[in-house]
Order: structure tokens, then sequence, then C-alpha cells
């Protein structure tokens, strides 16, 4: 697994990674319970969000539909910040891809210090999802999509992944650094004018292979602001 230290300002950073196209984010089988619906819940919303996301799925123009939509598109931006993690909880080792201009060391502590703001965070948000979800009454939903569910679900399982997937990345995951030139070059782009700073993403992400960064550096870029 390859993860990528990508610079959004002068002297900080987040972390990325692409997943293989056609590859589960999670494997809801066998699942039993209360966690097994909510598991099966978000795998559902996850395969949904990924096939908007690529542009595969066919438009209704209906209110339930465009509706249905929103729901997709903000699950996909959350996709975008937890997928990371979520992958990282089944990793023994990972490769940390980082500008040239930083050691592997500076890049270690990047990530050391990312993984524990975001251990807490998901741990706190895990707490409050989960008490919501109990309090909502959805344990018995009907059947067919249901948004509330579906949205609950996914916050619950989401949270509960992520601080999985950081808790592995800190104590368990045997890192290995790879300085990468190219990243060099989003530093420098942060400043640049809106369609040259767009223009010069795009050309890392070609050379890097990394077909969504331009979407998540725009993001995270913006972030910093």
């Amino acid at each position: 697994m390859d993860v990528f230290v990508i610079p959004r300002d002068a002297d900080k950073y987040a972390l990325y990674c692409e997943v293989r196209p056609g590859t589960e984010e999670v494997d809801d089988r066998g699942a039993t319970g209360l966690f097994g619906r909510l598991r099966r819940y978000f795998a559902v919303m996850v395969r949904e969000a990924e096939a908007q996301e690529d542009e595969t799925t066919v438009v209704d123009s209906r209110w339930l539909g465009r509706l249905h939509r929103r729901v997709l598109r903000w699950v996909v931006e959350r996709m975008a910040e937890q997928r990371l993690l979520w992958w990282l909880r089944t990793e023994a080792t990972a490769t940390l891809v980082h500008p040239a201009d930083l050691t592997f060391a500076q890049a270690q502590a990047q990530v050391d210090r990312e993984l524990r703001r975001d251990r807490d965070r998901h741990r706190t948000l895990l707490v409050i999802f989960t008490i919501a979800f109990l309090a909502s009454g959805l344990v018995a939903v009907v059947p067919g999509p249901n948004l509330i569910a579906y949205y609950f679900a996914f916050r619950v399982v989401g949270h509960y992944l992520s601080l999985r997937g950081a808790l592995h990345g800190l104590k368990a995951v045997a890192w290995v650094g790879r300085a990468c030139p190219e990243l060099q070059a989003l530093r420098d782009a942060i400043a640049l004018p809106a369609a040259d700073r767009e223009a010069r993403v795009c050309d890392v992400a070609y050379q890097l292979q990394l077909p969504r960064l331009p979407r998540f550096f725009a993001r995270v870029a913006a972030g910093s602001t």
C-alpha cells in the first residue's frame, strides 16, 4: 500500500491513497446482529457512492433521486477523507511516498501526527453517532432503500473502521519511505493562480497515476486557507 504525503500549505500535509479499482472497501459477509446490519447498509452506500464517483449511475430527475444523489456526493467526500484509514487497518507494511525535500523521519513524524489526530477524532465521533443511532429508533427499519438508516450506518461503521485504521497504523504497520520529486511540485502549485494550479496538479496526478488526486488536492488546499 502506498500512502502519499501531500503538501497542502508551506508546512502542512495531508495523507492520501488510492485503492485498487473494483476492490471492496469493507467485507460485510458473515456480519450478524445490529452491527451486521450496519455493515450491510454501509457496504450498500459505499458501492452506490463509488458508482456515482465513477459517473456510471443513471440520473433520476425526481426529487427523491436528486436527494439520493446529494447524499451520495456527501458520501464520496467522506470516503475520500477516510478511505486511507479503512485500508490501513489490514496492512502489515506500507510505503510512505513523500516529497523529496522531506526526510523519511520528517515524513514519518507527519504520519504519526495525523494518525494520532484521526484516532482521537474518530473515537469521539464513533461514540456520538453510536448513541445517536441507538436513540433514533432506527434498529427496525423498513425494507428497501432508506437514506436515514444508510446515513447512520455510514457514520457509525465509517468512524469505527477509521479508528481501527488509525490505531493499526500507529501500532502495527511497518513503514518504509520513498522520496518523490513530483510531490514537491504540489507545494509550488498552491501559490499559483487557479487555472495554473489545476494544470500542475493534473500533470502530477498523471505522472503518479493517481486520477482522483486533483479533486482531493483541491479540497485539502482550500481547507488550509
